[in-house]
């Protein structure tokens, strides 16, 4: 079960490659200025992570117009996300739980994805400015995607 709506969201630093090389991606970075919608995703290159995140990214101005930052999380490295990135037109930040910790702390480690390996769970939080969370779903597969209609009415509360 993932970490439950009106619990503090665990802190975090997760390496993202910008084009300046890499950075640090920190919740705390967004706390006291925007909300925080936190989208994890078991892998890069597949067809339903492809799908969702250029979704997102077509979309990324209904957040913006809401306060909202959008960040992607999935246990890939941080050099195979901007590849994908690069090459479906990704413009949400990617970060790197490549050791899956952060994945843990949200209680959304989805064990041996079609038997390669343990990722992130297909999972979406919202965290509002004082780092609480407002809005917590783990899909029940990984083919399932969040209610983002869900998620844009909780920021909608929060704006």
């Amino acid at each position: 079960m993932a970490i439950p709506v009106g619990a503090k969201a665990p802190d975090f630093s997760l390496k993202s490659k910008q084009p300046s090389g890499l950075v640090d991606i920190k919740l705390s970075g967004n706390l006291g200025a925007k909300n925080t919608v936190l989208l994890f995703f078991p892998a890069a290159f597949t067809s339903v992570c492809t799908a969702e995140l250029c979704d997102i990214s077509n979309g990324l101005g209904a957040y913006k117009a809401l306060h909202a930052d959008v960040i992607g999380i999935s246990v890939d490295t941080p050099f195979a996300q901007e590849a994908w990135a690069q090459k479906e037109k990704i413009t949400i930040t990617l970060a790197s739980d490549l050791n899956k910790e952060v994945t843990k702390q949200y209680d959304v480690l989805f064990p041996m994805l079609a038997n390669i390996g343990d990722t992130s769970a297909r999972a979406a939080f919202v965290i509002d400015k004082q780092g609480i969370v407002r809005y917590s779903e783990r899909t029940p597969t990984p083919k399932d995607l969040p209610d983002f209609g869900k998620i844009k009415a909780v920021l909608e509360t929060l704006k």
